[in-house]
């Protein structure tokens, strides 16, 4: 059925209603703001309507009457390129949300980054409505409980987008995702449109960086914080004063870096950047077994239990922590251990590196240290350290800092094989005839094999279950020492290194 004039100018009334009850513009702005939504509709005229819809209901009809027209192409790209462009007219300008943010940080960092991130929703950057697909859950393992987590907010490509950001030449420019120029960009078929999208810069050791928050919202208040420089990933001495720094001005996030070499790294090593947030991980609350090094006393030093090898680091003096990480970074980089098949490197090509997480614990800094491996052998050449093939089916996706501190984003065809899956075991059906299902043919007969009360009413929470011991797998696939007597001996040799120099 077409879209009338008359449901347009209401789904227009409604969106800036909206824009007024989340203070994203004033009464004196509302005229203004309508103009500049009709102008994007290429309408011409306007009358009032008295009924209203919700949001975004309203913002979507803006979309389906531009198809309508022929102003916008029918895909979920040039729909999300058309509702951002809209979304941006009604976004406060920088400069104003800046003088907001900083003007709450006055009362409390807490009130700042809850209004940025409250604005961040309401302005539709980050899509509460997709938001809401993703699926969580807590899952039990021998190391405590883990997060898991289907990412179903990325909208699927069409396959017209994707031609069309194929055929579409590359201007360099923004030069990547996170790059400040994103901050009110356009964007085009092959890079997200960010007109809504705001930033606050923050000085990070003398360097102005900027904090923003992530469209995707992996944990509560996922923030991002980027070097205003387009300048490559780096794990050294500098790094742990950086982090320290942020954590000085927001105590009640953490902060921590991806990795900065392939295969370890997560993603986009290109861009110096951080992500935090407001939420506490499972590797925040692993048990802790101590070691000490010679020069540190007033550090407290532990090996976590927990499916990757992490040193954690505890002190009120922030230097001295910062001193202790540079040293046990430097001795990291240079450690090699042929019998626990750890190398330094190989041809000159480097293998070792650091994920670092910082965050305030009852007035202490603390810093958590990942150690992290790259290298490949010819049984796994994606990396010793990364997913083993066997788990694949579920995750073979690197390992960043998200998935390191224990919580599993998992992409968004497990919500449907794992239905199908379930179906098909109910059914008594071979797994092995479907190529969806074949992936999981091996994994379901094992686990299955080890759960007899397996039936319609106990099916989802198995299924569930599973997959958070296969994360677990995942994680200890990635742990440089296994969580075994002879990891624990082959990690404290590296330990007593640390106590040689």
């Amino acid at each position: 059925m077409a879209i009338t004039l008359e449901q347009v100018w209401m789904a227009a009334d409604s969106l800036l209603d909206y824009a007024k009850s989340c203070k994203l513009l004033d009464d004196e702005d509302r005229i203004f703001a309508r103009n500049q939504l009709l102008g994007e509709l290429a309408l011409e005229h306007y009358i009032p309507q008295p009924k209203r819809m919700a949001f975004p209901d309203c913002l979507e009809l803006l979309c389906c009457f531009a198809v309508q027209q022929g102003l916008c192409e029918d895909t979920v790209a040039r729909r999300d390129l058309l509702d951002t462009r809209l979304m941006g007219r009604l976004t406060p300008p920088p400069s104003q949300v800046i003088r907001q943010f900083r003007t709450l940080y006055q009362q409390s960092p807490r009130s700042a980054t809850d209004y940025l991130y409250r604005l961040s929703q309401d302005c539709h950057y980050i899509r509460r409505d997709r938001i809401a697909r993703d699926v969580h859950w807590l899952s039990d393992t021998p190391c405590g409980t883990l997060e898991i987590s289907i990412n179903l907010s990325k909208p699927e490509k069409d396959p017209r987008d994707i031609a069309a950001a194929g055929q579409r030449q590359d201007t360099g420019y923004p030069a990547c995702p996170l790059c400040v120029e994103n901050e009110g960009y356009a964007g085009n078929v092959g890079h997200q449109a960010r007109q809504n999208l705001r930033i606050i810069p923050i000085d990070l050791c003398g360097e102005v960086w900027g904090l923003q928050y992530s469209p995707y919202v992996y944990y509560d208040q996922h923030c991002i914080v980027m070097n205003r420089r387009h300048r490559p990933m780096v794990i050294d001495q500098t790094v742990f004063g950086k982090l320290f720094a942020f954590i000085n001005q927001f105590p009640h996030y953490f902060i921590g870096s991806n990795a900065d070499l392939p295969i370890v790294g997560g993603s986009i090593l290109s861009h110096e950047h951080f992500q935090g947030g407001c939420h506490t991980f499972p590797i925040e609350t692993a048990a802790e077994r101590p070691f000490f090094v010679r020069g540190f006393e007033d550090i407290t030093c532990a090996v976590l239990v927990y499916p990757m090898t992490v040193l954690r680091l505890r002190s009120a003096n922030r230097e001295q922590v910062c001193q202790l990480a540079g040293k046990i970074l430097k001795s990291w980089r240079r450690y090699s251990d042929p019998e626990a098949m750890l190398l330094a490197e190989t041809e000159g090509v480097p293998h070792h590196t650091i994920t670092p997480i910082a965050r305030m614990r009852q007035g202490q800094y603390e810093l958590d240290l990942v150690l992290r491996s790259n290298l490949t052998t010819e049984e796994y050449p994606l990396g010793l350290y990364h997913p083993h093939p066997e788990l694949h089916h579920i995750k073979n996706e690197n390992i960043g800092l998200i998935e390191v501190m224990g919580l599993a984003v998992l992409p968004g065809r497990l919500k449907g094989e794992m239905q199908a899956l379930k179906e098909a075991l109910l059914a008594g059906r071979t797994l092995r005839d479907d190529p969806t299902l074949a992936i999981h043919a091996d994994w379901a007969e094992e686990f299955l094999s080890r759960h007899p009360e397996w039936n319609a009413a106990t099916a989802d929470g198995i299924l569930r279950h599973e997959i958070g011991q296969v994360f677990f797998r995942v994680l200890e696939c990635a742990g440089v020492y296994p969580c075994t007597p002879q990891g624990r001996t082959a990690l404290g040799r590296f330990l007593a290194t640390l106590n040689e120099e």
